[in-house]
């Protein structure tokens, strides 16, 4: 009921690192005062090739003779000494200030580490195995995020648009491009993940490879675009980004729609490739040539592979400080939505909707998720965090939160959301062409369980008999208070809802919603006005017509979960669809508080009995307190079970619009516990579409 919450204005979700998180912080001495220093391997090769003592005396000197030696040979300890000779080098001109040699040297490691991970000359004796490979995509990707950084500095980092980068002795040409569904004005700005440490939240789901994870915080469209309210103030997105580079002849990019050799593998017959490199030998390049690079931006939630040089390469992702961002922002610690929802639920009005923290997809299933009493969409941040992390639940699904004023009773709460989810629908499909909305899970903890379950029941006119034994009809006041009063007390299932999860509801009402807690909650708890008002001047213009007005003019949502509470037995009783599933999670804690007895059955708040329901399709008890349940990784795995569940019976059922993909074993992976498809890639293709490839993640823990 009550969803532990409050304070949640204070919560960090950040941490600022004092120093950036570097993989080559060791390995390259980055800390240490007489750092950097190149690594033991790379001094190797330097007294192999007679090249340590020049490397004394004169660093470029000695950059310019190995990138000679390195045209010249098929050693990829060459290429590798070069990009990280360069990056060393790049790392003390910046120490120094001198940004124009600095960003040269971090172009000639990013070349020339994309040259060692993709250059055909170096296919026969590339090692994937060796460790140095590894360090080669650690080389290319400080290296690329150190390049943004400057850009970033300079605000020169503005997708859709081409830069030459003019260093001491020589020239880049970068161009920049979006991959996935966003604008190249979608963002206001840049940040870089590797600047936090997250807090609060349970978990950081990242996948390892290549490119930059970065903190896209999203441009508002202007008051004028009927979404903009469905987008919370200062929402962030994960971005990748990652830059291929050619240097040709002639400078140019390798077209994007130039097709793989064919193998006589259909498969391979019909990929595009993005880029492929020129075969030809080291010996003809020309060291003076400008090399052309492409940035791009890519959407870890839609592709986490790409097709680089014929090879399926995994994204460097980060999913959870993104989020972490967003839930820091100032906007959200300096207002407790929680408490401002309970304590004034008139005040609270003004934010009440539904929200999206992604962009729209007319092609996923909504996942709309609904807090509870005393709570706000934080509480859901835990489970949306992890759900979010398994390939096949965000390849398919979307989530939405429903912020809303949980003073007020639970029922009017139910009858707004029904009119929010109905002005949804018509801002983004007026049409109803969208099939995916029809297919919708709401997911609902404590008292955010009762409004969501509302949105299924046919109630008839047993609500309204509640108030009253006088036919509606009879009613008599303005229109508009006569449709308010009766709407709140009449319920019809929502079409496009086609499954609920409640997660510790109390369906029968909780004891704890006892005389003193109810009066405590009519002293500081403000009833809205605009419900109250109606109430009153109907009851004035209609004496005798109503059972009891407390019920329309003093109720509150303490008030509303009593276990005496007429509103329960017609909701148990009331009719539901056969096409709607139903599943529930309880709370029953192993070790129960002294007080409440030694054969006290419940979460604390919720007794077993009460949150017992015969008519679902699955229960799941979790050893857990009422506050916790929906965050345990249990509950949360349970909901994952659920979604796949729905996923099957959708795609048997053939109710949505687009053909459902065939459906792939799924591969556990041992190391992160988690499940990995192989079917989801980013792959450019002739016409500007995409096919996609998502993989597990790997989970790094972080509690506070």
């Amino acid at each position: 009921m009550m969803c532990g919450t409050s304070g949640c204005a204070t919560a960090r979700y950040l941490q600022d690192r004092p120093i950036r998180d570097n993989a080559l912080e060791s390995s390259l001495q980055l800390l240490r005062w007489r750092g950097p220093e190149i690594s033991e391997r790379t001094q190797h090769t330097l007294r192999r090739y007679g090249l340590n003592e020049t490397y004394q005396s004169d660093s470029n000197i000695c950059i310019h003779q190995l990138r000679t030696l390195h045209r010249q040979n098929l050693d990829p300890e060459l290429t590798y000494a070069v990009s990280e000779l360069a990056y060393v080098e790049g790392k003390k001109a910046e120490r120094l200030g001198r940004t124009s040699d600095a960003m040269n040297h971090y172009g000639i490691a990013l070349t020339t580490s994309y040259r060692y991970l993709f250059g055909p000359q170096l296919a026969d004796v590339r090692n994937q195995y060796d460790p140095q490979f590894r360090a080669v995509c650690d080389l290319y990707n400080e290296s690329l995020e150190d390049l943004l950084r400057v850009l970033c500095a300079e605000n020169r980092l503005r997708p859709g648009q081409t830069y030459t980068i003019q260093t001491a002795d020589r020239k880049f040409v970068i161009r920049t491009e979006m991959r996935g569904a966003w604008k190249p004005d979608e963002f206001d700005r840049y940040e870089f993940v590797s600047d936090y440490d997250i807090k609060t939240l349970r978990n950081r789901h990242t996948t390892f490879g290549l490119g930059v994870p970065l903190v896209a915080v999203r441009k508002p469209r202007g008051a004028n675009d009927s979404r903009e309210k469905y987008y919370p103030e200062g929402l962030s997105y994960a971005v990748t980004a990652l830059l291929r580079c050619s240097t040709g002849n002639e400078g140019e990019y390798a077209a994007a729609t130039e097709l793989l050799p064919s193998t006589g593998n259909s498969e391979s017959s019909v990929r595009l490739a993005s880029h492929n490199v020129p075969n030809r030998n080291f010996a003809n390049e020309d060291p003076n040539e400008t090399p052309v690079c492409v940035l791009e931006f890519f959407d870890p939630l839609r592709a986490n592979q790409i097709k680089l040089a014929n090879d399926w390469v995994p994204l460097e992702t980060d999913l959870t400080t993104p989020l972490a961002y967003f839930l820091d922002s100032p906007e959200y610690r300096k207002r407790d939505r929680a408490t401002e929802g309970l304590l004034d639920p008139d005040d609270a009005q003004q934010k009440r909707g539904l929200y999206m923290l992604e962009p729209y997809d007319p092609n996923r299933i909504p996942v709309l998720m609904v807090h509870g009493l005393w709570s706000s969409p934080l509480t859901w941040m835990d489970m949306f965090n992890d759900l979010r992390s398994f390939p096949e639940i965000r390849q398919r699904y979307q989530f939405w939160f429903y912020l809303y004023p949980s003073g007020q009773p639970f029922w009017l709460s139910a009858t707004q959301l029904r009119s929010d989810l109905f002005a949804m629908r018509q801002t983004f499909d007026a049409t109803g062409q969208d099939r995916a909305i029809d297919n919708m899970v709401l997911v609902g903890h404590s008292m955010g369980g009762l409004i969501s379950r509302m949105q299924t029941i046919d109630s008839g006119d047993d609500f309204w008999n509640i108030v009253s034994n006088q036919p509606k009809e009879k009613l008599r006041g303005p229109p508009q208070d006569v449709n308010r009063l009766v709407s709140a007390l009449e319920f019809r299932p929502n079409k496009s809802i086609s499954r609920v999860v409640t997660i510790g509801t109390p369906h029968r009402g909780s004891d704890l919603a006892n005389s003193a807690t109810r009066w405590l909650a009519g002293k500081i708890i403000k009833l809205p006005k605009m419900a109250i008002s109606t109430s009153n001047r109907l009851t004035r213009a209609n004496p005798g017509f109503f059972r009891d007005t407390r019920l329309l003019t003093e109720a509150n949502a303490v008030d509303s979960l009593a276990p005496d509470s007429p509103i329960f037995p017609v909701m148990l009783k009331a009719k539901t669809s056969s096409d709607i599933r139903y599943h529930n999670i309880i709370g029953v804690l192993d070790d129960p508080p002294v007080l409440a007895g030694r054969n006290y059955k419940g979460d604390g708040v919720v007794e077993y009995d009460s949150a017992k329901m015969e008519d679902v399709k699955s229960e799941l008890v979790v050893d857990a307190t009422h506050t916790t349940l929906h965050m345990t990784g249990k509950a949360i795995f349970e909901v994952r079970r659920i979604l796949l569940e729905h996923l099957r019976e959708v795609d048997s059922e053939d109710r949505l619009a687009w053909d459902a993909p065939t459906r792939t074993p799924l591969v556990a992976d041992g190391a992160a516990g988690l499940i990995s498809d192989p079917r989801f890639r980013y792959e450019r293709q002739a016409a500007s579409q995409s096919a996609f490839q998502l993989s597990g993640t790997g989970d790094t823990a972080n509690r506070k």
